[in-house]
């Protein structure tokens, strides 16, 4: 199966080894994204809550580059430095997504790139 290559500039430009999204058949796989502005590259400001919206607009970007929707993502994976801050992720992700809502995981991990508090990652399913 061949794979195809999903790129925006509205999205962070992936800083290692990885590509943005990768397209097999109608299965979209999304890298990590975290709270970079996409235009300076840089973590935005404003504390946990700013991060985690960051996180879900560069998603967005990347989605809908791939031709989807939010609602067309079938498995999210959220990574948080401090699970405090679950209900505040819980929350500010169904400012995002409509129900019935993806399946999700979230991990409690030591430390993320750029000294984030936050990062997902995401599947897609896009419609035939």
């Amino acid at each position: 199966m061949a794979k195809t290559i999903i790129h925006t500039d509205n999205a962070p430009a992936a800083i290692g080894a990885y590509s943005q999204a990768v397209k097999a058949g109608n299965t979209v796989y999304l890298s990590g994204q975290i709270p970079l502005d996409p235009a300076t590259m840089t973590v935005v400001e404003g504390g946990f809550a700013a991060e985690t919206h960051q996180v879900f607009k560069n998603l967005k970007a990347v989605v809908e580059a791939a031709g989807g929707t939010l609602d067309q993502i079938v498995k999210l994976n959220a990574y948080l430095t401090d699970l405090g801050n679950f209900a505040t992720f819980n929350e500010i992700m169904g400012q995002y997504f409509t129900q019935p809502y993806p399946a999700r995981a979230a991990v409690g991990v030591a430390s993320l790139p750029k000294g984030v508090q936050v990062e997902a990652e995401a599947v897609l399913v896009l419609g035939e």
